[in-house]
C-alpha cells in the first residue's frame, strides 16, 4: 500500500528505483543482531567493527520482542539518512510494525507517537516549533549562563569537598545539568531537588519512573501557567512571547523535550570526559591546570565515547536501497551515531594516528545531523555546562584521582546511551567556599 506521503514524494528521488546490488543480504531474523547484550557497553567499538564486517554499513537488528529495525553505522549512509528528510522522515506514523507491538512494549516511550512538540512533529509543524524554541534560546545571555554554571557547580562541590571522596556521577555530573536548565527555564532554586529526583528516576528507569515522569510534566505545566501570569527573564517566558500561537500543552511538551534531551547526554558528557582525563595519560595535564586538554578530552568523548550511541529514529517513506540493504517502506532506521563516528573510512586524526586526538575536528554525529539535529543553541548550552562543570571541578579538587581501579568502572547497560553508573574518586579534603557550610 502506498501512502499519500510516499506517492507525493517518490518521483523526486531515484533511490527507490536503483538496481539491487549483488548479493544483497535479506533482513532475516536468524542474521539480525540483537540490540541488547553486554558488548554494547563493555566493547562497543569491537561490536560495531564485527557488525560492519558481517553486514556492512547498514545492519539488520532486532529490538526487544523480536521487533525488526535497521541500524545505520556507516558515516556516508548516516549523512544520507539524516540529510534526506523526505525519503527518511522522522515520522513514526509510517512504521510498519505498530500493529505488531504489545501495549507494554518497553521502547514505546523512546520511539514515541505523534505529539505536538518539537521532538515528534514533522514538516512545517516541526519547523514552526523549532523557530520558536531557537528564537527563545537566542535570548539566553552567555554571561548569565556561565554565572549559573559556576554558582551551581560550586554549590554541588561544597556538599562533598570536605569529605575527601565522592561519586562524581550521582553527586555532580547528573544534578548539574538539570539545576542549570531549571534556572534557564525559570524555576526557583528550591524546585531543584525535586527535579533532580524526577530526572534521575527517568534516566535510571526504576519503579518510580512513571510517577516521576508525571511529576515532571505537572511541574512544567505549572511553570507555563505561572509565566503566563508573570513573565520573567527566562526561556519559558521568551517562548510564550513568540508571536506565533501555541497551546499551553505545546509549550509544556517542548519544555519537557528540551529538558530531557539536555539532561542525561550533558551529564554523561561530563562523566565520560572526567573518566577519560583520570584514566588516559594524554589528558593528565588537565589535572594540573592545563585547560587546553579539557576541550580536547570533551571532543574526543563526542567521537569515541559519545553519550547518545543510538538514536531512534527515521522511517523509510518508500522502498529503497541503503548501504547494500533493501529497505522497505515503513521500516525503521536507527541512527547509530557511535558506529558512524567509528567508520574507518573517516577515522582520520588531526594529531597523528598514535594519539587518536581529534583536535578541533567536530564533524562527528554526537548531536545527530540535518533537519532534526540538536539545535545549535542547545549544543552551545550543553557544551558550556559540561566545560565549566569540569573546569570548576578540577580547580576546586586539583588532586582528584580514581578511588577504584579503572577496570572496575561500569557503564549503564544500554545500547542506546553510554554513561558511567558511578565514578568514585578521592581527593585531598578542602573546605567549602567561605560563607557556606
Amino acid at each position: 500500500m502506498v501512502t499519500a506521503y510516499q506517492h507525493a514524494h517518490k518521483g523526486e528521488f531515484d533511490f527507490g528505483t536503483q538496481a539491487p546490488p549483488p548479493q544483497c543480504p535479506a533482513h532475516a531474523g536468524d542474521r539480525a543482531v540483537p540490540l541488547s547484550g553486554p558488548r554494547f557497553h563493555t566493547d562497543p567499538a569491537g561490536h560495531y567493527r564485527e557488525m560492519r564486517g558481517e553486514h556492512g554499513p547498514v545492519v539488520p537488528v532486532m529490538l526487544p520482542g523480536d521487533v525488526p529495525a535497521w541500524l545505520v553505522i556507516g558515516y556516508q549512509e548516516m549523512y544520507q539518512v539524516t540529510t534526506d528528510s523526505r525519503l527518511f522522515p522522522r515520522d513514526s506514523g509510517l512504521w510498519n510494525q505498530w500493529e505488531h507491538l504489545p501495549e507494554d512494549w518497553p521502547l514505546r516511550p523512546m520511539i514515541g507517537q505523534r505529539q505536538p512538540s518539537i521532538y515528534y512533529t514533522v514538516g512545517e509543524e516541526h519547523q514552526r516549533h523549532l523557530r520558536m524554541v531557537q528564537t527563545a534560546m537566542e535570548s539566553i545571555s552567555p554571561l548569565e549562563l556561565r554565572k549559573h554554571c559556576e554558582e551551581l557547580s560550586d554549590l554541588l562541590l561544597d556538599d562533598f569537598c570536605a569529605r575527601g571522596e565522592a561519586d562524581i556521577i550521582s553527586e555532580y555530573a547528573k544534578p548539574l545539568p538539570i539545576l542549570v536548565l531549571a534556572r534557564l527555564l525559570g524555576f526557583p532554586d528550591h524546585e531543584g531537588p525535586g527535579l533532580i529526583r524526577a530526572m534521575t528516576a527517568l534516566a535510571d528507569g526504576g519503579e518510580d519512573a512513571l510517577e516521576q515522569f508525571q511529576y515532571f510534566g505537572a511541574k512544567l505545566h505549572e511553570l507555563v501557567a505561572e509565566k503566563r501570569a508573570a513573565s520573567g527573564a527566562d526561556l519559558t517566558s521568551w517562548m510564550l512571547a513568540y508571536p506565533e500561537h501555541f497551546t499551553d500543552e505545546e509549550y509544556a511538551l517542548d519544555l519537557m523535550a528540551i529538558t530531557a534531551a539536555g539532561h542525561l547526554p550533558t551529564a554523561d558528557w561530563i562523566g565520560n570526559s572526567v573518566r577519560l582525563m583520570l584514566t588516559d595519560d594524554r589528558f593528565a595535564a588537565s589535572l594540573t591546570g592545563n585547560r587546553r586538554s579539557i576541550p580536547e578530552a570533551m571532543n574526543e568523548v563526542l567521537w569515541e565515547d559519545t553519550p547518545t550511541q543510538i538514536l531512534a529514529g527515521r522511517w523509510a517513506a518508500w522502498d529503497t536501497w541503503l548501504g547494500g540493504q533493501r529497505i522497505r517502506a515503513g521500516d525503521m532506521l536507527l541512527l547509530g551515531l557511535a558506529g558512524a563516528n567509528a567508520d574507518p573510512k573517516v577515522h582520520v586524526t588531526s594529531a597523528g594516528a598514535d594519539t587518536g586526538l581529534r583536535g578541533g575536528n567536530s564533524a562527528h554525529f554526537a548531536f545527530s545531523h540535518g533537519e532534526f539535529q540538536c539545535p545549535f543553541q542547545a549544543q552551545e548550552i550543553a557544551e558550556t555546562i559540561a566545560r565549566i562543570g569540569i573546569e570548576v571541578l578540577l580547580d576546586r579538587l586539583p588532586e582528584i584521582d580514581l578511588a577504584v581501579p579503572a577496570g572496575a568502572l561500569a557503564r549503564r547497560p544500554s545500547a542506546f546511551l553510554r554513561g558511567m553508573t558511578a565514578l568514585p574518586v578521592r581527593f585531598s579534603p578542602t573546605p567549602p567556599i567561605e560563607g557556606r557550610s
